[in-house]
């Protein structure tokens, strides 16, 4: 893990504090991608409010916790995906059909998997979420 891939840190951080069932916990170093990230995950219900802290340096996320995500993680490297290829990424990242998201950066912004099948684009998986 990269010291700098602040999806991969932040999804950990999450995942560390959902395990101990901790309410909420901070994230830094924090990114506009992993903020979209974050978004995603907000708009299917695995988080709750979320907010940007600005420190001065790089910033920091304060993230609410439900106790709703069981696995996270980012996906490196990150996999160009067409839109006829979603269901081959769920079977290898996703533990049934039907259950969890793939976060995908698209040509329209960051969004879920489902939301780019039916809007039919492809474009990178960036993380797992169940």
């Amino acid at each position: 893990m990269s010291a700098l891939d602040t999806i991969s840190n932040g999804l950990t951080t999450i995942m560390n504090n959902e395990l101990r069932n901790k309410p909420g916990c901070i994230i830094s170093p924090a990114s506009k991608l992993f903020g979209r990230v974050l978004r995603v995950l907000q708009l299917n219900g695995y988080i709750g409010e979320f907010e940007f802290i600005d420190d001065g340096r790089s910033g920091k996320f304060k993230v609410q916790l439900f106790g709703r995500v069981n696995k996270c993680g980012a996906i490196r490297p990150r996999y160009s995906v067409g839109t006829m290829e979603f269901e081959e990424w769920e079977k290898r990242f996703l533990p049934a059909r039907d259950i969890g998201l793939l976060v995908v950066s698209t040509s329209h912004g960051v969004m879920s998997h489902t939301e780019a099948k039916e809007k039919k684009i492809g474009g990178r998986l960036l993380a797992f979420v169940y």
